[in-house]
C-alpha cells in the first residue's frame, strides 16, 4: 500500500473515531444523568431558557445576517482582493490593521463573527489577519468598554480597551508564527490556483453592497444595554439589567437592594407579572427602538442591488454557500449554547466568586478559562461581572474574564474547530486565556 492511500485510510479512521467519540459520549452522559436530582432538573430547564433566549434574540438577528455576509463574501468577494489585503504574502501592518478594522465595526457576540470569518478564512485570508478579525469582532466594541469604564470605573475600562486593541495585533502575530510551516503549504498551494475571473462590476459597487449588509447585521444586531425600572402588577418597582428573555418570562439582575434580595441577584419574573418596563432614556436605546427600521432600510438597498446588478447564477451561487455555512455552523452553535446553559445553571456565581477573590495567577487563570468558555451575549458581561464583584471578585480576574469571554466561548470553539481544525482551535483558545491571565495579573499587581 502507497503512502498516500495509507493517509488517506488514516485520515478516514480518524474522522470515524471522532464520530465514535461523540456518540459514546452522548450516550454515557444520557446513561448516567441524575434525572431525579432537581439541580440535574433545573439546570435541563435553564439550559433550553438559554437556548430559547438564543434563538429569539440572536439567531435571526445576528447569526441569520452573518450567514449572507459570509455566503456574499465566497461569492461576490474576489480571491485575489482577500489575498491582497488579508493574505499570508500581504503587508503585514496594513493585513492586521484591516483585519482589526473590520472586526470592530461588526461588534458582535463571539458566535456571530464566526460565519465571516469561516467565508473570509476558506477565500485565502491569512491565518494571523483572521485571528485578528476573530478576536477583534468581539472584544473591540466601543460601546462596550465605555460602559465598562462607567459601571466599572474608569481604570478596569481603560484596561479592557488597551487589552482588546494588543490583543488582536498579537494573537495574530502568534498564530502565524506557531502555524508558519502551514501557512507557507498554504500559499504554495494558492500559488497554482488559476488567474480568478476578472470582476464583473465596479469596486464600487461590490463596496456600498457589502456595507449595506454590514449595516444590516449592525442594525438587527443593535445591542440594548438593559438598563431598565421594572414595575409589577402588584405593586413596587426596582432598577435592574434586564439580562435574558423568553417567550414567557424575562430575568432581570437587581442594580440596588429590594424585597429582601441584594443588589447584584438574579430574579426571574413571568411576563404576566410586570406591570411596565421602562427602559433607560439613552442614544443607544433611541437606536435600538427603531433598529428594524434601519436594519430594513438597509434590507431593501440589499434587494434592490442585488435584482439591479446581480444575475440568477450569483445569486444562487451565494445562496448555495449561506446554506453551507449554515449547515456547518447553527447546529453546533445551538448545541454549544445549551451545553453553557446546562453547566452555568449548575455553578452559582458565589462559587464562581470564591475562587477568584484575590489577584493571584490561579485566581486569574480561572477567571479565562471561565470567560473563554462561557458565553456572554453582547454587554451581558458587564452586569455579570458587577454581580460577581460584590460577591467578591478581585479586580485582576475581572480583567481578564472581560478580555477573554467576549471573544471565545464553547459554541465559538466548537465551530472554529470545524472551520480550521482542533489544533489551531486549541492554540487559539489557549493565547486568549493565556494573554487574559497575564494581563490580569499585571492589572492586579498594579493596584
Amino acid at each position: 500500500m502507497n503512502g498516500s492511500a495509507l493517509t488517506a485510510r488514516y485520515g478516514t479512521l480518524t474522522r470515524e473515531l471522532k464520530v465514535f467519540a461523540w456518540m459514546a459520549g452522548v450516550f454515557v452522559w444520557a446513561y448516567f444523568l441524575p434525572l431525579s436530582s432537581p439541580k440535574v432538573i433545573a439546570a435541563i430547564q435553564e439550559a433550553f431558557k438559554l437556548l430559547q433566549w438564543y434563538a429569539r434574540n440572536h439567531t435571526l438577528a445576528c447569526v441569520v445576517p452573518a450567514l449572507f455576509i459570509a455566503g456574499a463574501v465566497m461569492t461576490f468577494l474576489s480571491q485575489a482582493s482577500v489575498m491582497r489585503y488579508l493574505g499570508p504574502q500581504a503587508n503585514k501592518p496594513l493585513a492586521y490593521g484591516v483585519a482589526s478594522v473590520s472586526g470592530g465595526i461588526l461588534a458582535v457576540c463571539s458566535c456571530s463573527v464566526l460565519p465571516v470569518f469561516a467565508g473570509i478564512y476558506r477565500l485565502g485570508a491569512g491565518l494571523g489577519p483572521a485571528s485578528a478579525f476573530l478576536y477583534s469582532g468581539p472584544a473591540i466594541n466601543i460601546l462596550a468598554i465605555f460602559l465598562t469604564a462607567r459601571v466599572l470605573g474608569f481604570e478596569i475600562g481603560f484596561w479592557r480597551a488597551v487589552g482588546a486593541v494588543a490583543f488582536a495585533f498579537l494573537v495574530g502575530l502568534l498564530m502565524t508564527l506557531i502555524f508558519r510551516g502551514e501557512e507557507g503549504e498554504r500559499v504554495a498551494a494558492q500559488a497554482v490556483l488559476p488567474e480568478p475571473e476578472a470582476h464583473k462590476r465596479p469596486l464600487w459597487k461590490t463596496s456600498v453592497f457589502f456595507a449595506c449588509l454590514v449595516g444590516f447585521l449592525v442594525f438587527s444586531d443593535w445591542y440594548n444595554p438593559g438598563d431598565a425600572m421594572v414595575r409589577l402588577a402588584g405593586g413596587g418597582q426596582f432598577a435592574a439589567v434586564t439580562l435574558q428573555e423568553t417567550h414567557d418570562e424575562v430575568m432581570f439582575q437587581l442594580k440596588e437592594d429590594w424585597a429582601g434580595h441584594r443588589s447584584g441577584a438574579k430574579l426571574t419574573l413571568a411576563k404576566r407579572d410586570l406591570a411596565s418596563v421602562e427602559e433607560a432614556k439613552t442614544w443607544v436605546i433611541a437606536i435600538h427602538r427603531v433598529k428594524w427600521w434601519l436594519a430594513g432600510a438597509m434590507g431593501l438597498a440589499v434587494l434592490g442591488m442585488t435584482w439591479r446588478w446581480m444575475d440568477r447564477a450569483e445569486v444562487g451561487q451565494w445562496m448555495h454557500h449561506t446554506w453551507d455555512f449554515a449547515k456547518l455552523l447553527v447546529p453546533l452553535l445551538f448545541g454549544g449554547v445549551w451545553v453553557v446553559g446546562f453547566v452555568g445553571a449548575l455553578i452559582p456565581e458565589a462559587y464562581v466568586a470564591s475562587l477568584v477573590g484575590d489577584s493571584s495567577l490561579e485566581s486569574n487563570l480561572v477567571a479565562s478559562v471561565i470567560g473563554a468558555f462561557w458565553y456572554f451575549a453582547t454587554l451581558t458581561e458587564i452586569p455579570i461581572c458587577e454581580a460577581l464583584g460584590k460577591l467578591g471578585m478581585a479586580p485582576g480576574p475581572m480583567l481578564a474574564l472581560l478580555l477573554a469571554g467576549p471573544a471565545v466561548s464553547l459554541p465559538n470553539m466548537l465551530v472554529l474547530r470545524s472551520v480550521m481544525g482542533t489544533k489551531k482551535t486549541l492554540v487559539f483558545s489557549g493565547l486568549v486565556i493565556a494573554m487574559a491571565t497575564i494581563t490580569g495579573l499585571v492589572y492586579g499587581a498594579l493596584r
